[in-house]
């Protein structure tokens, strides 16, 4: 900038000088002109009186005295045939009139000034004497035009030093200026470069404020905004990731598709509810995916949602899900995503997996008919009691009737065994229906014999042998019913498990526990030589509404007995292994019941245990 403000203050001082020298020029020789003439005219008025006069003295003074301005080389009188006749120099005969001053004397007209120029820079002027008509002489006054030059060159000098002295001063002053305003200029194009090239960074900021006028309040509310706007951006980056923290870690799946309805965006439920890789998502259509049918009911979804026809619709879809064991059943919510009031961007979907509460509703319908059934049962079990008792009689008197022979007697005998065992299993159904309220003393023989009894038949008719172990007389406090329904349940997976002609083993003996060996009780083993169980289904044995069973399990018998044992304070433990390895198959449950009459109020027992002892509720171990 301060090199253009020299550049044009140059050319202008420059132009000046030439318009000036122009016009000086011109001027000067117009004034060079007249002077001579006026100088010509005054010689020879002052001349011709003394010439008439022959008065030479006052001639040669008049010349002299012609001759005493700056600009005169010098001044003669001729007569008028061109003689020199009085100079201002020396003497006349020193300087005759050369050829072209003789030349020019033709030229003279009697009433006119003639003015000539010679080619080294000197011009003279010639004034013819007249004395009436009578031509008395000529007039000669010589003048130096470097004279006038020399006073062109002076002022030309003058205009240059004062040109040069003016640009110094101005550029001085316009380095003044531009350091008071372009340094701020340069430090605001310099942070805004930066903030432009490196967006995210902050290192140069604040800039400096330097000056103290427009330019410093420009710099302060320049800093202001740029505060402002790494606010905004850090505000911006903490709802983004506050955004991919809840799209993260979302308990329900989404899923975001464009107008060409491919997915832009998903979240790792979703993946995992359609069991396709997170990274294979991004680009590819619903279609794609998912099932026909599932598929074209999301598209029609997404096309109402794009043509604003609706604007959040909810659908149920049905279809066969990633993992093996089960189907699934989604609820998904399709809302459009604007990107102004009237323009929809991209489709949402939140997908939330009903599949468990839908399989937990059928379960407790099945629950529900299972207990009606049970109620029912007892029902029946009562009902036949009485009728049962009187059977009984009736065979008793018949066995001691006097005229049977022996073969009737023995019938006699037959049915009174099998009314006996019909009787024994209505009792034990009334006992699994009628739970105590409070514990008690029960014998390991009414514990496990009473549930063996019930599948008596099943057991008999898959050869089963069942290898009991325990004490008849020893005793546990517990809740009895509930325990049966703990055996029954063990006894039941076993002989599900168990091929025709297996074996199942049954033991309890006194016990501690291994974690606490203060705490004394029973260890029940219940073990058979089954198939066994694969490691993935082992682990998940003891959760709700989960089955191997297909549609005879309700996947409930474990998860309940894992609650009582637990509100009994107890400990269950599994192994299996499955038929697939090297060595035999089969599964062992270990329960472990404490034989403590103060478990029935828990806080009692929770004090005396300690707080982190994990064996206080049922583990699992294979």
């Amino acid at each position: 900038m301060l090199l253009g403000l020299v550049l044009i203050e140059t050319l202008s001082i420059a132009l000046f000088a030439f318009l000036l020298t122009d016009y000086l020029q011109d001027r000067v020789s117009s004034r060079a002109h007249s002077r001579l003439e006026q100088q010509s005219l005054s010689l020879a008025t002052q001349a011709s009186q003394p010439i008439l006069d022959h008065r030479g003295d006052l001639i040669q003074q008049a010349v002299k005295l012609q001759a005493g301005f700056g600009s005169v080389v010098r001044t003669f009188i001729t007569d008028p045939t061109g003689k020199v006749l009085f100079t201002s120099e020396d003497t006349a005969a020193a300087h005759p009139l050369t050829a072209e001053e003789l030349a020019q004397i033709r030229q003279v007209k009697p009433d006119a000034l003639h003015v000539f120029q010679f080619g080294d820079g000197r011009q003279e002027g010639i004034q013819p004497i007249y004395n009436g008509s009578v031509l008395l002489g000529y007039a000669w006054v010589e003048s130096y035009t470097q004279w006038d030059k020399d006073l062109v060159s002076v002022v030309l000098r003058a205009t240059v030093l004062f040109g040069g002295g003016w640009i110094m001063l101005s550029t001085f002053l316009a380095w003044l200026v531009a350091r008071r305003f372009s340094r701020p200029l340069t430090l605001l194009h310099a942070g805004t470069r930066s903030l432009m090239s490196m967006p995210q960074g902050s290192g140069n900021f604040p800039l400096p404020v330097t000056v103290k006028n427009e330019f410093g309040d420009l710099i302060i509310a320049f800093n202001r905004m740029v505060a402002s706007i790494a606010e905004q951006r850090a505000g911006l980056s903490d709802t983004l990731s506050l955004l991919d923290s809840m799209l993260a870690n979302a308990p329900i799946g989404l899923a975001f598709v464009d107008r060409n309805l491919r997915i832009v965006r998903v979240n790792q439920v979703f993946a995992t509810l359609t069991g396709v890789p997170l990274s294979r998502h991004l680009g590819r259509t619903v279609s794609a995916i998912m099932s026909p049918e599932a598929a074209a009911r999301l598209e029609d979804a997404f096309q109402q949602v794009f043509s604003q026809k609706i604007h959040n619709i909810e659908i149920e879809l049905l279809g066969e899900g990633p993992a093996p064991i089960r189907d699934w059943t989604w609820l998904v919510s399709v809302y459009p995503v604007l990107t102004s009031q009237e323009h929809v961007r991209w489709a949402g979907m939140i997908v939330r997996d009903v599949s468990e509460r839908v399989r937990a509703e059928e379960t407790l319908r099945k629950t529900e008919k299972l207990a009606a059934t049970g109620r029912l049962a007892a029902s029946i079990a009562h009902e036949i009691n009485n009728p049962l008792e009187a059977l009984t009689n009736i065979l008793f008197l018949l066995r001691n009737f006097s005229t049977l022979d022996a073969q009737a007697h023995e019938y006699v005998v037959m049915a009174e065994h099998e009314v006996r065992r019909v009787a024994e299993i209505a009792q034990q159904t009334l006992r699994f229906y009628r739970q105590s309220t409070l514990p008690g003393r029960a014998t390991l023989a009414e514990l496990i014999d009473s549930v063996l009894d019930l599948y008596r038949g099943r057991l008999s008719n898959q050869s089963i042998n069942v290898d009991r172990g325990f004490d008849p007389q020893q005793t546990v406090f517990c809740y009895s019913g509930e325990i049966r329904q703990v055996f029954a349940n063990l006894f039941g997976n076993a002989i599900d498990a168990v091929p025709s002609g297996g074996r199942i083993l049954v033991r309890a003996r006194p016990s501690h526990d291994w974690r606490q060996p203060e705490l004394k009780g029973i260890r029940f083993t219940v073990a058979d030589s089954g198939s066994g169980m694969e490691p993935e289904v082992r682990a998940r044995i003891f959760e709700a509404f989960f089955t191997t069973k297909d549609a005879t399990g309700t996947g409930l018998g474990l998860w309940v007995s894992y609650e009582i044992i637990q509100k009994h304070h107890g400990t269950i433990r599994v192994r299996s292994r499955s038929a697939g390895s090297n060595h035999s198959s089969g599964t062992v449950f270990q329960i472990f019941l404490p034989d403590d009459e103060t478990f029935s109020a828990p806080t009692q027992l929770a004090a005396k245990r300690a707080p982190k002892d994990e064996s206080a509720r049922p583990s699992l171990q294979s």
